[in-house]
């Protein structure tokens, strides 16, 4: 991780030690005398402390002088120090005043500028063996740093010191230093009562990053959902979707697109072309080798056995043996513990980070290189340095190699070092610099300085950079490399996911700890503050042996043996909300999944028809989002491909009727938003959101002016509150500004269709299914819209029967209604589908009969049939089946009833976690 600013300055720096392997320090003598001026303008040397202004000195020695030192106590610019230190200054008739080409003090020689005009007439850009160099130190640096910005650009701090020397140096500032140390000329009084290795840290308001937007956003970035494609190339950016990998495991350890994408690269193919360049029996790349390994720890996978390659194994086996001119030069070696290759001090510490979380030792050469990496300033450099070499600090380094050094172990006081080094260049804004010498933030650095410190102990100075990043976080969900930018990067966005989540390289590729002995219950959800139902007598209800035939399904009418499949996974989703009853919902799931059977001999297939002419898109995308939702794999459930299957009934046009195809981008036989909305939401939670483009466009397009959605889709329909709701939920995956734009405006009109009661709208009256539904929707933005989600839940909590289920519709029937109670007890959480998660570890699979049973004994009544439905709903009037109203608000078709019904998703807290920051607020949504 890191930024491409960083990596244009490495290659920048890699000429510059070119210079310096064969550069020798120029003396202008022994003995220098120092004079302290203090001109009628200056403000006295003595004002300025350890702890205030900055001193700058003068060295006049090629000319006859002493070097002469001046005082800035409010330093702005390099330039106004040695303006208000008492210089005089002369520029370039070509460059003008920022170039410095002449200086004098009024304490030598009358204030004679030098050069004279005799000796350089400064109309041109003087030549490097004769100009006035400048230099810099920062508290605490023991020597020069060769100043990368003129004096007008650089802003020095409060105990600096600057330097002017005059003579021969080269461009690059790898020769002719100063004769004299920082400390030879630094204020000497005003010591600091506290420790200056640990100054207090900025004081920041307490915020944190929208990880969810951020996720958002770097999911849509990926093609296919599992690589980074450069805008006009066709190959995978492996080091770029290495990144995109460490975040998204940071922000869910059990992500379905970190997973996807690890097993992209972890094709022989990709592995090769990317960690094996001379070929795949060759040395390796060794930074290629590390990312590649470290996204397998991250992800669960093997790094000794990844594309083919023991990844570890590769890099103990290829570490140089001697520094360069200690016998027989090796290729990709420069110094001894170095990994072959590597290049970069990034891949030396991520290569060891790697080996230690693989459980393997590195070698003590490969550990020790990075202590050799440390400047004077206690920070590090982006270079593989050689001792004695240009050493520039920088915080993204420093926080990776004192991340690595940390786990290691036994290099305390590097560490310390270091630590100390990311503290005191911490901006007052909390923020990081990119390089040290700016005074703005970068999103980079930022990430990874809080990284480090949060894993070193100092979490209230991770939070404060923290804070700064979220008030840089872009609408898009990204991040831009530097304070103000407008254009998000993923180099940047990817090291700012991992501190926000509140982890670190070293944490996310740990190897988890096995799970206990006795497994521990995953969590019940937390409801929304206020009034609301009793979630877990209605999960009780729904789980009753009466209604869920043998703990599998339901029936579409009592007695009948025959699968309501879109009612069954109604009541899973039901269930994954509120987690009460996790053996149950296992039950459901692996019914579906194993091969279970109804009564009739049915399997959930033959309720989605896939792979027939017949498929319908809002079938097959409602089973995917319940095997994503309890962490199945979507591609392969219940023996079906269900993304690839979505992928296959994109319409590629219109056809005459509105089934099959009412239009290019819907799915097949999906005449209904919420069929259309539930296709696209497997999709996009697969990580095929490139996939889903035309879905997603044609969904958009529905969209009425008012914000809403209409019921159908191919004829004419009414705008309502069900589908408004649905499509809303569904395009809040998206991170695109006019997904969000749409999802605002949606949300706003569900708002104002409440009614005084605290209810909603539906076709058939006050409905349950319409409130449910809403409730979700606005709790997209639950900040600003509380107080109708609490009005909406309370009005649920009445709509309540004793035996925990609930009506249909306020002064409807009094008995209650699986389906009503299926979409109420989910919908009451507050929770969007489409983030919706329920683990199901720790729960026990039981064994499928070998018929689910026949009928559950009842009678069955006549089919109450709605015209223009597919199959008949069975209105039984007892309480205890699928409804005799028709629960699902607004609907025509049966593939509309089906997919109306609340999909429940897991867990208000974990909504919360997901809901994104809107820029319409500024809260949390």
């Amino acid at each position: 991780m890191g930024t491409e600013q960083q990596a244009k300055r490495r290659i920048s720096r890699r000429r510059r030690l070119v210079s310096l392997l064969t550069a020798s320090f120029l003396t202008f003598g022994a003995g220098v005398a120092f004079f302290s001026a203090s001109p009628a303008n200056a403000d006295p040397v003595e004002q300025c402390t350890a702890t205030t202004g900055a001193v700058v000195a003068v060295d006049f020695g090629p000319f006859g002088g002493p070097v002469v030192r001046g005082c800035d106590t409010t330093p702005t610019t390099g330039y106004e120090l040695l303006h208000e230190g008492g210089f005089s200054t002369t520029g370039t008739v070509h460059d003008g005043d920022g170039f410095i080409c002449r200086m004098g003090n009024g304490s030598f020689n009358s204030g004679t500028q030098y050069p004279t005009p005799a000796e350089e007439d400064c109309v041109l850009t003087p030549q490097a063996t004769a100009y006035w160099s400048y230099w810099i130190a920062s508290p605490g640096q023991k020597n020069w740093t060769y100043s990368p910005l003129g004096a007008m650009s650089r802003t020095p701090k409060d105990g600096d010191v600057d330097a002017w020397v005059f003579g021969g140096t080269d461009v690059g500032g790898t020769t002719g230093k100063p004769t004299f140390s920082p400390d030879d000329v630094r204020a000497k009084g005003g010591v600091p009562t506290t420790d200056p290795t640990d100054p207090t840290g900025p004081t920041a308001p307490p915020a944190s990053v929208d990880v969810a937007a951020a996720i958002h956003w770097l999911t849509g970035v990926l093609t296919d959902g599992e690589r980074v494609v450069d805008e006009g190339a066709t190959a995978a950016n492996h080091m770029l979707t290495t990144e995109v990998v460490y975040a998204l495991a940071a922000a869910d350890p059990k992500s379905r697109v970190a997973q996807k994408a690890a097993s992209f690269l972890a094709l022989p193919a990709q592995t090769d072309v990317y960690a094996y360049p001379a070929g795949k029996d060759r040395i390796p790349d060794a930074s290629a080798a590390a990312r590649l390994a470290l996204v397998a720890e991250a992800t669960g996978k093997d790094p000794r056995d990844f594309g083919g390659h023991d990844l570890l194994g590769d890099l103990v086996k290829y570490v140089c043996p001697r520094d360069v001119g200690d016998g027989e030069t090796i290729p990709g070696c420069l110094t001894k513990g170095d990994f072959r290759s590597s290049g970069q001090a990034d891949a030396q510490a991520m290569a060891v980070i790697a080996l230690l979380n693989g459980d393997v030792a590195p070698p003590a050469d490969a550990v020790n290189r990075l202590t050799g990496l440390q400047c004077e300033d206690g920070g590090f450099t982006a270079i593989l340095i050689r001792a004695g070499e240009w050493c520039d600090s920088d915080a993204s380094s420093t926080g990776l190699m004192a991340l690595a050094l940390n786990r290691a172990g036994g290099h305390d006081a590097v560490v310390e070092k270091a630590r100390a080094y990311l503290k005191k260049s911490q901006l007052p804004t909390g923020a990081w610099p990119s390089v040290s010498y700016l005074t703005t933030g970068s999103a980079g650095p930022t990430g990874w300085a809080a990284q480090a410190l949060r894993a070193l102990g100092d979490a209230d100075r991770a939070d404060a950079g923290v804070s700064w990043l979220s008030k840089q976080q872009l609408p898009a969900g990204g991040f831009g490399f530097e304070e103000g930018e407008t254009d998000p990067r993923l180099f940047a966005t990817t090291p700012v996911v991992v501190a926000g989540a509140k982890s670190d390289l070293v944490a996310l590729t740990a190897k988890k700890a096995d799970p206990p002995t006795t497994p521990t219950p995953d969590p019940t959800t937390t409801p929304p503050p206020g009034e609301g139902p009793d979630l877990k007598k209605g999960s009780a209800y729904l789980t009753d042996h009466k209604r869920l035939i043998q703990g599998h399904y339901y029936e579409n009418a009592q007695g009948s043996g025959f699968a309501d499949y879109g009612l069954t996974i109604d009541g899973a989703y039901a269930l994954a909300a509120t987690g009460h009853d996790n053996a149950a919902l296992r039950n459901i799931v692996d019914f579906l999944d194993k091969g279970g059977k109804d009564g009739k001999g049915r399997g959930i297939h033959d309720w989605t028809l896939i792979g027939t002419k017949y498929a319908g898109g809002g079938f097959i995308g409602k089973t995917a989002v319940l095997a994503e939702v309890v962490g199945r794999d979507p591609r392969n459930f219940g023996g079906q491909d269900l993304i690839g299957a979505l992928a296959k009934a994109i319409c590629p046009e219109k056809t005459p009727t509105p089934r099959p195809c009412a239009a290019k981008g819907n799915y097949t036989n999906a005449t209904s938003v919420f069929s259309q909305s539930l296709g696209v939401m497997a999709q996009v939670r697969a990580g095929e959101t490139v996939a889903a483009a035309e879905p997603i466009a044609y969904l958009k397009s529905l969209q009425d002016p008012s914000g809403a959605w209409p019921s159908l889709i191919g004829e004419k329909s009414d705008i309502e509150v069900d589908s408004t709701a649905m499509a809303a939920m569904t395009l809040d995956l998206l991170p695109d500004a006019d997904s969000r734009a749409a999802v605002d405006k949606a949300v706003a009109w569900l708002a104002g269709r409440q009614l005084a009661d605290g209810g909603f709208p539906g076709a058939s009256g006050n409905s349950v299914n319409s409130a449910a539904l809403a409730v979700q929707g606005l709790s997209l933005d639950a900040t600003k819209y509380a107080d109708p989600i609490a009005k909406g839940r309370k009005f649920l909590a009445s709509q309540q029967n004793a035996d925990g289920g609930f009506k249909v519709i306020k002064g409807g029937q009094p008995e209650s209604d699986v389906r009503a109670s299926a979409q109420a007890v989910g919908g009451a959480t507050g929770i969007s589908f489409g983030s919706l998660t329920r683990s199901l570890d720790g729960t026990t699979p039981e064994p499928l009969p070998s018929s689910s049973g026949g009928p559950s004994g009842s009678p069955s009544t006549p089919a109450i049939v709605t015209p223009g439905e597919e199959t008949g709903s069975t209105n039984t009037n007892d309480g205890s089946g699928s409804g005799g109203v028709l629960a699902s608000t607004g609907a025509q078709t049966l593939v509309l009833a089906l997919a109306a019904v609340v999909l429940v998703l897991g867990g208000w807290g974990t909504a919360r976690a997901a809901q994104r920051r809107r820029g319409t607020t500024g809260g949390e949504a």
